[in-house]
């Protein structure tokens, strides 16, 4: 989840251009309230891309509106973005400006390098296929993973994974981590299948997200859900869904969509008590001593007229968590600052479906752990605040891999 009320950045922003002294990748770092997001420009013969390693975005197209030994200034237009630099000391000083924003933007030569230890590399000792699958005017572009020694005799389990709040890739990219290839990794080499892929819009999948919301997004969840039944490879067919994605799971279970989800810092209140916590946080660590009121913030969302936020505030995923009817595995980590396990990790547990005796009919395998130390990607973490994903190098706690792996094997 990366949709926050003070910080509302568009996901794959495009930008800037170069030319003769000023040429090659030049990196840089946009800074945004508490969030702050890793760029390179890249100049060569009159053209510039651009790079949003934080984002998974790559060579996104820029307009040179001017270039000279000592400067730059160049349009987005379909982002509203102008970003004009001068050279000095070796530096590209300039102001980066997109709508009433306007932030001071530096580059320095050079191409963004950051270690990720469990970015897993081939060769692989599993299959892997290319795949697509198609929901309304939607064709969905993903990787399905099969289990290391699957000869296609023996049906396995399989899940599906979702990401959280914005555009993704299969990976779930953000800030060079790829969480979702490691997981598919990790799950693949302990007899689990899973089918990652490109949200709506984004990578090689097609599809206008303009308008999309949680349920359109749960939607296109449930046709690749449909894809996996179709093939008839597969035992069992679950979910396994971040953040906005533990939301998608619970509708998926309460509609009787799979076999069994796995909610990864999935909301257990309201979105729009979500927002207020994330702003209350934001106000706090800026040392602002504000009152804010769950009606500002609703009142700040609507005037946004954005499908997606006023989805999202008036959301409350408890009505599907009553009723879901699958083994569920709920897990969050008790730093994260985005969906505080103190206050949705219990309310999703207390509302699973219950028989008379009191006990969860819905598996003797449903259950969940709060990771101590662990923030919304559930990395280890100092604070669990946002400024810290990036500068972190593990991925996803080995854990937490573990923990999945084993419930998932065990249904």
């Amino acid at each position: 989840m990366r949709r926050l009320l003070t910080i509302i950045v568009p996901l794959f922003i495009s930008f800037l251009a170069g030319a003769q002294p000023i040429s090659g990748p030049w990196k840089g770092e946009l800074r945004i309230g508490m969030t702050k997001l890793a760029i390179v420009f890249h100049f060569q013969d009159g053209k510039c891309t651009m790079d949003s390693p934080d984002q998974g975005a790559k060579d996104l197209p820029a307009e040179l509106d001017h270039i000279s030994a000592d400067s730059v200034h160049v349009t987005q237009k379909t982002a509203g973005i102008v970003f004009s630099g001068r050279l000095k000391d070796g530096v590209l000083v300039g102001r980066f400006k997109q709508g009433g924003l306007t932030v001071p933007l530096e580059l320095t030569p050079g191409e963004i390098v950051r270690n990720r230890p469990q970015t897993p590399s081939g060769p692989f000792p599993y299959r892997t296929e290319e795949v697509t699958f198609i929901n309304g005017d939607a064709t969905l572009a993903g990787t399905l993973t099969y289990p290391e020694g699957w000869n296609g005799r023996k049906k396995v389990p399989v899940a599906i994974m979702v990401s959280g709040s914005g555009q993704q890739n299969r990976d779930e990219e953000l800030y060079g981590h790829k969480p979702f290839l490691v997981i598919a990794d990790y799950l693949a080499r302990n007899g689990i299948a899973t089918l990652r892929y490109d949200d709506r819009g984004a990578g090689a999948s097609t599809g206008d997200p303009t308008n999309a919301t949680t349920y359109d997004f749960m939607s296109d969840a449930s046709a690749g859900i449909e894809y996996l039944r179709s093939m008839g490879k597969f035992k069992k067919v679950g979910v396994i869904g971040h953040s906005e994605g533990g939301s998608i799971a619970f509708m998926l279970g309460a509609r009787e969509k799979v076999d069994f989800l796995v909610s990864l810092a999935g909301p257990g209140v309201q979105g729009d008590s979500i927002l207020l916590l994330q702003n209350l946080n934001a106000l706090k660590q800026s040392g602002i001593n504000m009152k804010l009121t769950k009606e500002y913030v609703r009142a700040q969302i609507k005037a946004q007229n954005n499908p997606w936020l006023d989805y999202f505030i008036d959301y409350d995923p408890v009505t599907d968590i009553r009723n879901v009817r699958c083994p569920a595995l709920i897990l969050n980590g008790d730093k994260d600052t985005q969906v505080d396990a103190s206050v949705n990790f219990q309310r999703i547990l207390d509302n699973l479906p219950k028989n008379r005796s009191g006990k969860r009919f819905v598996g003797k395998h449903t259950g969940g752990t709060v990771y101590p130390g662990l923030n919304h990607l559930f990395q280890k973490c100092e604070t669990g605040q946002a400024d810290e994903y990036s500068l972190i190098e593990e991925t996803i706690f080995p854990k937490v891999l573990e923990d999945i792996a084993k419930w998932i094997g065990n249904l």
